[in-house]
């Protein structure tokens, strides 16, 4: 049998990272099927194109895995490919909630064959062959023979061939600088970001996410080994094709076990396994300064920290009072001496949120060392805390928002501002950090460090410009090169004068070697 994976884009963003459910299910398949991949953020489609595309390929079953944001277009998809006569299996964090809404048992329209709840690492297999053999379930879910819930272990991690994998794809240099980069050599030309796990669940509960509820407040780690084995398989890849690859690791607190955590980085360095990666990794654990050296010295280059707000109330109100704003700057200088970077994260639309909110922040932001700041609203998501919590309160104003994807729009009042001025909050955010000057003085804040920094920074802001203005088409990169075109040419300028200048070392030392 010949199966479709195909994970949809949110029709705004494009995604520079392939998701790795994809890739891990593919493994998991059982012997004699023929997995076919699919990313909507790389290879976009609508509905006639894949219900030509399954009939064509002769597909027999087709996977679809969505979260939230996604799920409008999941659906739609799902439709396309059912109408035609093929069968389809969706999950994910959305349809692990909405199960009766994806099978529709809730006064919609039906648009899966099949569910699978939860991780479905062990009900996948299953899923294929009762597939194989047209016995198809409604609904897959991991539980014991107790009926129990239970998480897979991820001590016998199934290996997932990145050496072979196409990744072209997910290059995420525009193709308009591709030429200019590629001059200024050490691969430049190529860079792609790939996603690793070594661990799942998450203790802490914050009252807007989906993790807790999702993969459960229990740890599970792979092992040390299985870890540093995928980034050597990397690495090697990246060497063989003079290329730039970075790992994203998944996991949703990559130090949420800080012993192990440096057990595991120990282990990297040890074995030489180190590539560029980016973790995702609370404020609170970043006070070891053991943790932040093993991070560096592992080959870390940029933390993603969920800050959420600077005010110590708005943590509270949502479950995050384990962050301290007052330790916010500490924890970017700690990381920044050892040229670790951080991608902070805003929340706006809190219930203390009042406007003018995007500009104290950013008053803050300015004396932190060069990173990336993202603003999003305040969402809530379906079987979350919050979603409960506003809905008891009669706060929503879309229940059921994600019929309707909108970016960037909140979907409950909030308490101190009207839903229009939190969206002007978030505008104003992104519009400051990532204008060509806020660009431009990022670039040339570490102006003393190798022209290899600056590279990362500038590819770093205009890519995630991108999450809040589009620029998914040719327009639209021409046009923000060319609004940095004096930032990306003095980098351009630089390097030509520093290969020009080793090129000349190296023919002096010729010289003299002979003399």
């Amino acid at each position: 049998m010949r199966i479709l994976l195909y994970n949809p884009d949110n029709g705004v963003t494009r995604n520079f990272m392939p998701h790795l459910w994809m890739f891990l299910l593919k493994a998991l398949t059982p012997a004699g099927h023929e997995v076919v991949l699919i990313d909507g953020n790389a290879q976009p489609m609508d509905e006639a194109a894949i219900a030509r595309f399954v009939l064509h390929e002769k597909i027999g079953l087709v996977g679809i895995g969505a979260m939230t944001r996604m799920i409008a277009k999941a659906y739609r998809m799902a439709d396309a490919i059912r109408a035609v006569g093929v069968p389809v299996v969706m999950g994910g964090p959305h349809v692990t909630e909405m199960a009766d809404e994806a099978l529709g048992r809730s006064g919609g329209p039906r648009h899966a064959d099949a569910v699978a709840l939860g991780e479905a690492d062990e009900t996948w297999p299953k899923i294929v062959n009762d597939a194989a053999n047209n016995a198809l379930k409604e609904i897959y879910a991991p539980v014991d023979a107790f009926g129990q819930e239970q998480k897979p272990s991820l001590q016998e991690y199934p290996p997932i061939p990145w050496d072979t994998i196409d990744l072209d794809q997910f290059n995420i240099v525009p193709k308009l600088a591709t030429p200019m980069l590629r001059k200024l050599g050490a691969g430049w030309g190529t860079f792609r970001i790939i996603p690793v796990e070594s661990g799942r669940g998450c203790p802490y509960g914050c009252e807007f996410c989906t993790v807790t509820g999702f993969f459960g407040d229990s740890i599970r780690f792979r092992t040390n080994k299985s870890v540093v084995d995928e980034l050597l398989l990397l690495k090697a890849r990246a060497s063989s094709e003079r290329g730039q690859i970075a790992v994203f690791f998944i996991d949703d607190n990559f130090a949420i076990n800080v012993k192990r955590t440096k057990s595991l980085l120990r282990d990297i360095i040890a074995a030489n396994a180190q590539v560029h990666w980016v973790a995702q990794i609370s404020a609170n654990l970043l006070r070891d300064e053991e943790l932040v050296d093993l991070i560096a010295a592992a080959g870390g280059k940029w933390i993603f920290i969920g800050m959420e707000s600077i005010d110590p109330a708005n943590l509270k109100d949502v479950n995050k009072g384990f962050n301290k704003p007052g330790e916010y700057a500490a924890v970017l200088e700690r990381l920044a001496q050892r040229n670790v970077f951080a991608i902070t994260s805003f929340i706006f639309g809190m219930d203390n949120d009042t406007t003018g909110v995007a500009d104290r922040t950013l008053s803050e932001i300015q004396n932190w060392p060069p990173g990336l700041p993202i603003f999003g609203l305040l969402t809530p998501l379906p079987a979350t805390p919050l979603y409960k919590r506003l809905e008891a309160a009669g706060r929503l104003t879309r229940p059921r928002h994600w019929q309707e994807f909108i970016p960037f729009a909140m979907a409950h009042t909030p308490l101190k501002m009207t839903i229009d001025e939190a969206h002007a909050e978030v505008k104003h955010g992104w519009a400051k950090s990532y204008s060509p000057e806020a660009i431009a003085k990022a670039v040339g804040s570490v102006a003393h460090k190798p022209i290899g920094y600056r590279i990362n920074i500038l590819i770093a802001r205009l890519c995630f410009r991108g999450i809040y203005f589009p620029q998914m088409g040719r327009f639209a990169w021409f046009k923000t090169i060319a609004e940095n075109r004096r930032t990306i040419f003095s980098l351009i300028k630089e390097g030509f004068a520093g290969r020009r200048a080793s090129v000349q070392n190296a023919q002096e030392v010729g010289a003299s070697s002979l003399s």
